[in-house]
């Protein structure tokens, strides 16, 4: 992705440019630092996202899909005893066994357990703190690295409403925070392809300020939705990628996902990561100091995130 020429020589993606807000890279970069070339840094500079295929392997992924494999289960134990399905299917694999629980049901079941999924468990834990996305994070925004209280699971259900997502920017679910830039590392567990849903970016619309958006009325779900009259020249820019491949773009990149029309669950989560220095968003949950290249003792271990702990000692602030 990173020499895509199209990408390279377009100029329409941006919004307004009467709107333009200034835009810094990255004060606090210090060159050579992570794990992302040079020119994946200009490129995501430029356009607002990287792609970073094949970022995880399975041992990586493993400990998160257990922890989502409990939400599961405990999903199909709930609506066996409500007597909505005959049996649990414990037979069916990863990536279809969510879909066949609800095959015969509605969105209404569905959205019941939630359109993403915000649990505390290890797995979350030790997917969020993984060195190989925090490395690459490190690029883009430095070593003094918060992880964002806002990260979620999205079980993308074939034929279910909610898991289509409308053309939003992140940071309109947090536009009054001081928090620019906030890195949203978007995973794929399993392969995200144009059947069953894969993520669209819009690119260069992260230098513009925060579009007019309303809350969308369709999927049960009240996504925030950016308002037609920036739709007449949006660029959808299909992002097809491999499990364990990561796509990491800029909290004001406008970008969505289209429904699943496959067999089999699309499966990916979203984590975000913000330097020391910005808003914690407590109103949206406790986040946990995930590297600190000044202070390595403050890093939060699972335990910390386990009670909510912001940081290893109680007693810094984080700043």
């Amino acid at each position: 992705m990173e020499n895509t020429p199209a990408l390279m020589e377009t100029d329409d993606a941006h919004p307004d440019p009467a709107k333009s807000a200034p835009f810094d890279p990255g004060k606090a970069r210090c060159p050579g630092a992570g794990s992302l070339s040079p020119g994946q840094i200009e490129f995501y500079d430029r356009e607002g996202y990287v792609v970073l295929e094949d970022l995880l392997n399975h041992e990586d992924m493993l400990p998160f899909r257990e922890s989502v494999n409990l939400r599961v289960e405990e999903i199909a134990e709930d609506l066996h005893q409500s007597g909505l399905i005959p049996h649990k299917f414990e037979s069916s694999p990863f990536e279809t066994r969510l879909g066949d629980l609800f095959a015969g049901l509605t969105d209404t079941h569905f959205l019941k357990y939630g359109r993403g999924w915000r649990d505390r468990l290890p797995g979350y834990f030790h997917l969020m703190s993984n060195p190989k996305i925090l490395d690459a994070v490190e690029s883009l925004i430095g070593g003094e690295i918060f992880s964002n209280p806002v990260y979620n699971t999205r079980p993308k259900v074939p034929k279910v409403a909610a898991g289509a997502v409308p053309w939003h920017q992140d940071k309109s679910y947090w536009p009054g925070a001081n928090a620019n830039p906030v890195i949203t590392v978007w995973i794929s567990m399993v392969d995200a392809t144009l059947e069953n849903g894969c993520l669209h970016v819009w690119p260069r619309t992260h230098r513009a300020d925060v579009l007019s958006y309303h809350a969308e009325t369709y999927s049960g779900t009240g996504f925030t939705e950016i308002d037609d009259v920036h739709l007449r020249d949006a660029r959808a820019l299909p992002l097809p990628v491999s499990a364990g491949t990561a796509i990491l773009f800029n909290d004001r990149c406008v970008h969505m996902s289209t429904p699943n029309l496959s067999r089999e669950v699309r499966w990916s989560c979203d984590l975000r990561y913000q330097p020391t220095d910005q808003d914690p968003m407590p109103e949206h949950g406790a986040g946990f100091l995930a590297r600190s290249r000044k202070d390595p003792s403050r890093v939060a271990d699972l335990d910390d995130w386990l009670h909510r702990r912001a940081e290893h000692r109680e007693s810094l602030a984080i700043r």
